[in-house]
């Protein structure tokens, strides 16, 4: 797989690391808009096959990201308001249980345990194939950022909060508070000053949307843009230089159902010291198709989130491991009484085990029944962990 998890759980000490990266077929039947994905795809190769045709799923946002990790953990992404959680175009998969048996899973077969792999993570066995449904996207599609300095996010984002929240599905604006890369549509005196980028994307042609294009610029006044055509499978590779190794990461999210002024005031403050120029503050925004799942037909639960919140303080210098970690566990608990109480599986740390009923929900009592079903001796546990149990 990716190896993405910011928990570390791709690495292990005194287990066992079963390493599917050689397993990375994709095969597709336009015909039938599906694909067969093998556990060890990253998400550039489910694009790759997929855009050949048109074709593509709700993937997340880095296409070096692992494609079992990101499915088993919900997934979510430029695609998402349109069509779902990666978890709600999953129609199959075939799953290598604790006790050595191979089953194919499905709303026919082994229903119980299809119900915990779409959002339960990694604690029910190795999932070997995936199977997706697939709709019409691109080839060329609709994308780029907006980009507004530090000093208007106070307006900016509260103008972003009231028209996303009323926007067409067909569009996604994701906001990003960090020092301004040296991107070449940007003069060279923005560059390392705090801004508030908005990345724009829509499945739609570049001259369908340029109306909403037009009204996310006059949220202030942007100091550049690059927004237009771009194909698809480009788009999905736009923001992996955020996540190169060998840098060091630490992360801390909060789910939000709505994006309070007092909320917006605490990501202004804590954006306007940001610990490192690498560090940056996302706000992903979720809501249209994803929110009209009830929260208990799968076991990915957060059908009322609108954003997901992701503090990302990133570095290089061990010296300053003490000051990037101070600067996003101060940030998550003063967001923490403006959020909605839950956190995507995939955005946990290691040293947020106390978190895991809060990232299932009401769903997390059936998980551990599931659990105990199929895992008794609790043999998967490196990951964020369900323990068996009634």
């Amino acid at each position: 797989g990716g190896g993405h998890n910011i928990a570390g759980s791709a690495l292990v000490n005194d287990g066992l690391v079963i390493d599917l990266s050689a397993m990375r077929s994709v095969q597709v039947a336009p015909h039938k808009r599906r694909a067969w994905v093998e556990g060890g795809a990253l998400l550039r190769d489910v694009d790759h096959e997929t855009q050949a045709y048109g074709l593509a799923t709700p993937l997340g946002i880095n296409s070096t990201t692992g494609v079992a990790g990101l499915t088993l953990g919900g997934g979510f992404g430029w695609l998402t308001r349109k069509y779902g959680m990666t978890v709600d175009n999953l129609v199959g998969a075939d799953i290598v249980t604790a006790s050595g048996e191979r089953l194919h899973i499905d709303a026919g077969n082994h229903p119980d345990l299809f119900w915990a792999v779409r959002g339960g993570g990694g604690n029910f066995g190795v999932v070997t194939t995936f199977e997706f449904a697939l709709h019409e996207v691109g080839p060329m599609v609709t994308g780029g950022l907006v980009v507004f300095p530090f000093a208007q996010a106070a307006s900016v984002l509260r103008k972003y909060r009231d028209y996303v929240e009323a926007m067409d599905e067909s569009l996604s604006v994701w906001a990003v508070l960090r020092g301004a890369p040296p991107l070449p549509f940007l003069p060279p005196a923005v560059h390392g000053t705090g801004i508030v980028a908005l990345a724009f994307f829509s499945p739609l042609p570049a001259d369908q949307v340029q109306g909403a294009i037009a009204d996310v610029r006059a949220f202030g006044e942007p100091v550049g843009e690059h927004v237009g055509a771009v194909p698809y499978s480009a788009w999905q590779q736009v923001f992996d230089p955020l996540l190169v190794p060998p840098a060091r990461n630490y992360w801390k999210s909060h789910n939000f159902t709505a994006l309070s002024d007092a909320a917006l005031d605490v990501v202004i403050a804590y954006a306007g010291r940001l610990p490192s120029s690498q560090s940056e503050i996302f706000l992903g925004l979720i809501g249209g198709a994803a929110n009209k799942h009830a929260p208990d037909e799968m076991a990915y639960p957060h059908r009322a989130a609108l954003y997901a919140m992701n503090v990302h303080t990133r570095w290089e210098d061990p010296q300053d491991d003490a000051t990037c970690l101070a600067w996003a566990r101060e940030f998550f608990k003063a967001a923490a009484p403006h959020a909605a109480g839950s956190v995507y599986i995939n955005f946990l740390n290691e040293d947020e085990v106390d978190r895991i009923a809060e990232a299932y929900g009401p769903n997390y009592r059936r998980l551990k029944e599931i659990k105990a079903k199929y895992d008794p001796d609790n043999l998967f546990r490196t990951n964020q962990n369900i323990l068996p149990g009634p």
